[in-house]
């Protein structure tokens, strides 16, 4: 009992301080990883080689392949030349415009992490905001709303789908069989949601309406052959996550063999591609892994499994409905990341006592998914456009994101629940 109260109140702790953002969420992953393995050593539940079991290196794998790829493109301005593409199509219009980024933006949100393609294009949003005379908070908080329901799509597209799809050995095409569907029905909801929430912002004609027309795509291209190249490696790996599942190929190998190639045939100075890796987030995951596993061994996670259980008891599409939203409540006030980490055990327990996991994996996946957009800690995704908003004379702050956010939050889970319900056989195996 006492390996059980810790480990619960180590993980809650935790949670706590990555909710309040007192301390950077790294160092508390951290620092709870390490309190987990020494209370699991004192008490003689969780030892050092339980906590390398428990990490998903799969799943830090096919990051840090994703990770270095986008690394490398970055530098050549491939994405800052699809937002001024995307602009001048605009033809400054704010409505049109508005649309455009939007879906510029999820679509590389469906094959690139989406915090790395918000870190990318928020910055030129912003420019093009200046240059038009208008504010950028429209277009900042559709760009992370949109790219977080767009992620949903893809297996590489949401670090929680990420998760999801190691632990439950769904391939690319498993998303994009089950997954798609119902964000292109949620993406067009979203979308329709913030251009009515954001009606009078777009009204407004822009000061320079006609500077958009000047801006040129080709100036932002600084390296168009290395831009080709690291391009034509990226639809290799996205081709082989395609395939991964027939070649027995992990999502891992696939995206470390990607970087592993790009960076034999750019050859870019490796310090500096190393640089822009984000190791805060592989140390954030990695900790999360080992507090987690350290609740399982403790018997906590059983725990929680035998209380849902009672619940099965309703229909299992019903169940699955409540799952997803309870699970969209959760991602919504904590972070999708955590929130994902500790339900798959619980999920795999309830597939282990005879319930077929096969619809909750996906009920998780739109619950994670969908949530993070119901408030600014929600999502990486969202912190991240909040703040470099902090750089403009118009920062975003928590209650503008909740206005925005928790309607398209709402609508999205809406129309997840209603295919859930109308297509159920869909999601079973």
């Amino acid at each position: 009992m006492t390996a059980l109260v810790l480990s619960i109140l180590i993980f809650v702790v935790c949670l706590g301080f990555i909710f309040s953002e007192k301390l950077n969420r790294t160092i508390v992953a951290l620092a709870g990883a390490s309190l987990m393995v020494g209370a699991g050593k004192l008490l003689g539940f969780y030892a050092e080689q339980d906590a390398i079991v428990s990490i998903d290196w799969n799943t830090l794998g096919l990051l840090l392949g994703m990770m270095i790829l986008v690394a490398m493109l970055e530098p050549t301005g491939f994405f800052q030349y699809t937002a001024v593409w995307a602009s001048r199509l605009s033809r400054g219009s704010p409505v049109r415009l508005f649309v455009l980024l939007g879906s510029v933006t999820t679509i590389l949100s469906m094959f690139l992490d989406n915090v790395t393609t918000v870190v990318l294009i928020a910055p030129v949003t912003i420019l093009i905001s200046e240059v038009l005379g208008m504010s950028p908070v429209p277009f900042l908080i559709s760009e992370a709303l949109l790219s977080n329901t767009g992620g949903v799509a893809t297996l590489v597209g949401d670090p929680p789908n990420v998760l999801i799809g190691s632990a439950a050995n769904l391939s690319f095409n498993d998303f994009l069989v089950h997954s798609l569907p119902v964000v292109a029905v949620a993406w067009v909801a979203a979308l329709s949601v913030l251009l009515l929430l954001f009606r009078d912002e777009l009204r407004k004609v822009p000061a320079n309406q006609d500077a958009v027309s000047k801006l040129d795509p080709g100036e932002a291209l600084n390296d168009r052959r290395s831009a080709i190249r690291i391009l034509i490696v990226i639809g290799g790996a996205i081709v082989l996550f395609f395939l991964h599942s027939f070649l027995h190929l992990t999502p891992a190998f696939v995206a470390l063999s990607a970087a592993a190639t790009a960076l034999l045939v750019i050859r870019p100075p490796l310090d500096e591609i190393l640089q822009k890796v984000e190791w805060s987030v592989l140390i954030f995951f990695g900790g999360l892994f080992v507090i987690v596993g350290g609740l399982e061994k403790s018997g906590a996670l059983g725990q929680l499994v035998s209380l849902l259980e009672t619940g099965v008891n309703i229909p299992p599409v019903l169940f699955g409905i409540l799952l997803i939203w309870v699970v969209a409540g959760l991602s919504a006030v904590v972070d999708n990341v955590p929130i994902t980490i500790a339900l798959i055990p619980v999920i795999e327990g309830l597939g282990n006592a005879g319930i077929d996991p096969y619809p909750l994996w996906w009920a998780l996946a739109f619950g994670a998914g969908f949530g993070g957009n119901g408030t600014i800690i929600g999502s990486t995704a969202n912190i991240v456009v909040a703040m470099l908003s902090e750089k403009t004379r118009n920062p975003i702050t928590s209650a503008i994101w909740v206005k925005r956010g928790l309607p398209v939050m709402i609508v999205t889970c809406v129309v997840a629940s209603l295919i859930f319900l109308v297509a159920y056989p869909w999601f079973t195996k």
